[in-house]
């Protein structure tokens, strides 16, 4: 287990030194090729869905098996490709940059920029948000994909090396691409939806708790961040956006949730903690608090990886 952990913590750090890859991201051409296979395989009906998923996201999982087995007992080929595997799914210093992008936006005054490069992190329609909404919107997909896009595949990673990198970020892309609640997309990605939230609930769980435990360190109550989660967690439409998005909120002393209008369909989401309003200079404080949970997760992901396993009997 040590080439795991090993692997792990240097993809890690390979993503917070780079970021994403510029060209030739794996990510990227997954996308491509679940284009392709959607063409061909749409309807509007979830039986369409269940097979188009378990195709894309088997095929992940078993490419990541073959490339784990022909390193095995080569620690250093090993520990290479978990560790370009760990750095190609994680996507927590491209959201750390992209953040900072619209609160330095913010900051300067530039609210139409900053609206224009919020399109970057979250879907909604940003046409009309005042600085508070765009600084809210920030600190919303900071928490949710922090979770998302670091903890989890950390946790994955630990518990089932690459099949289970690569298996998360492909049913995470997927439910991207087609979990949308929309006419489109509410029955042939159901499949898809459903399987990420199974895959996002051990990382949001720990996402929620790291963030709780976290909070002093911005200047926050972890004892507010839990009774946030406890509170509130259950009223979001996400199981796993709820906990995360409440212990964040808690532990920035801040509200979140409100309306959010998505083209022409508008939800109104619950409210999220008990502060006050979120404010711009908020989105640093964001910023620092997940930074320091994929830190926290990454040394939880190293732990777990390390972790005695029992050998196999021998038959006599």
């Amino acid at each position: 287990m040590l080439t795991r952990a090993l692997g792990l913590a240097l993809g890690f750090a390979a993503d917070r030194l780079l970021g994403d890859p510029h060209r030739w991201h794996p990510v990227a051409g997954f996308g491509r090729v679940a284009s392709t296979l959607e063409a061909r395989v749409y309807a509007d009906h979830r039986a369409a869905g269940v097979p188009h998923v378990l195709a894309l996201v088997g095929g992940a999982a078993g490419l990541g098996l073959a490339a784990q087995r022909a390193t095995r007992g080569h620690p250093g080929p090993a520990v290479a490709v978990i560790a370009v595997v760990t750095w190609a799914v994680l996507g927590g210093t491209s959201l750390d940059r992209e953040a900072a992008a619209v609160g330095a936006h913010l900051d300067a005054g530039h609210l139409p920029a900053a609206r224009v490069r919020l399109t970057h992190l979250v879907g909604r329609d940003p046409t009309h948000l005042d600085e508070g909404e765009v600084a809210r919107a920030v600190v919303e997909s900071v928490a949710e994909n922090t979770s998302d896009a670091v903890v989890a595949p950390l946790v994955w990673g630990a518990l089932a090396g690459v099949p289970g990198l690569v298996a998360h970020r492909a049913a995470n892309t997927l439910d991207a691409m087609v979990g949308h609640r929309n006419a489109r997309y509410e029955r042939f990605g159901w499949a898809a939806a459903r399987l990420d939230d199974l895959l996002n609930l051990p990382g949001s769980r720990l996402s929620a708790l790291l963030a709780a435990s976290l909070a002093p360190g911005v200047g926050g109550s972890a004892r507010d961040a839990l009774d946030a989660w406890r509170r509130d967690a259950a009223k979001h439409p996400s199981p796993n956006a709820g906990p995360v998005e409440a212990s964040f909120a808690g532990a920035l002393g801040i509200r979140l949730g409100g309306v959010n209008v998505y083209g022409s369909r508008v939800e109104d989401r619950p409210v999220l903690g008990s502060g006050r309003p979120v404010a711009p200079h908020d989105i640093s404080r964001a910023r620092t608090l997940a930074r320091r949970v994929g830190v926290a997760a990454c040394g939880v992901a190293v732990v777990i990886a390390l972790r005695p396993t029992r050998a196999p009997r021998r038959r006599r």
